[in-house]
């Protein structure tokens, strides 16, 4: 799939019976009431030609939250961030050093609720190839990057379960090689393949 083919996808309406929290997969769990605090990541999708990828980083271990999880470059709004596109941008530029002049957004997947309130806002950008990522050694340990035919392929979308604090839940997951990609990131990537995916023929 070449980057004319997901701007285009990206411009056809959202349906509406699609989910995407962290709770899609265990509706029966109750969210928490606190008020949601806006956060923003980039999908970043490089135009390799070989065939596009997704690029990933891995935290670091000590971080207090989501220690050594995979996940998109990204994080919390701040008060003087225009946009989600603006909060998704400077997040990469400081976490993976990829200059946002390099990269071509494209489009938003739906907000993403997580359970620790964050109400997270995926934009796609697509991005040239030939930059040398230089990531935050405080909160980035790998950056690497996925295929992104691997990640649409719905024979590499699995449904795991386990427990959070007390609570049985279940979520999506994508392990490629070394790599657990789970949790709010595969749900994420669900959506992009729900987006990017061809309509079925009741739909066209």
């Amino acid at each position: 799939m070449r980057p004319d083919d997901i701007r285009a996808r990206l411009m056809q309406p959202v349906r509406p019976e699609w989910g995407h929290s962290d709770y899609d997969l265990t509706p029966d769990a109750r969210p928490d009431e606190k008020p949601l605090k806006a956060a923003a990541v980039l999908v970043p999708i490089i135009d390799r030609p070989e065939g596009p990828t997704v690029l990933l980083t891995r935290r670091t271990a000590h971080l207090s939250s989501h220690a050594g999880q995979i996940s998109f470059p990204g994080g919390r709004a701040e008060p003087e961030d225009p946009s989600p596109e603006i909060t998704a941008l400077r997040e990469t530029e400081e976490e993976v050093g990829i200059d946002r002049e390099i990269i071509d957004i494209v489009g938003r997947l739906d907000t993403y609720r997580t359970v620790t309130n964050y109400a997270v806002t995926p934009v796609v950008g697509i991005v040239r190839p030939g930059f040398a990522p230089s990531p935050d050694p405080y909160e980035v340990a790998e950056v690497f990057e996925t295929p992104l035919a691997f990640l649409l392929d719905s024979r590499n979308h699995l449904r795991h379960s386990g427990w959070f604090n007390g609570t049985p839940r279940r979520w999506w997951a994508m392990p490629f090689g070394e790599y657990y990609i789970w949790g709010a990131t595969a749900g994420m990537l669900m959506n992009l393949h729900a987006r990017l995916s061809d309509p079925k023929p009741e739909d066209a």
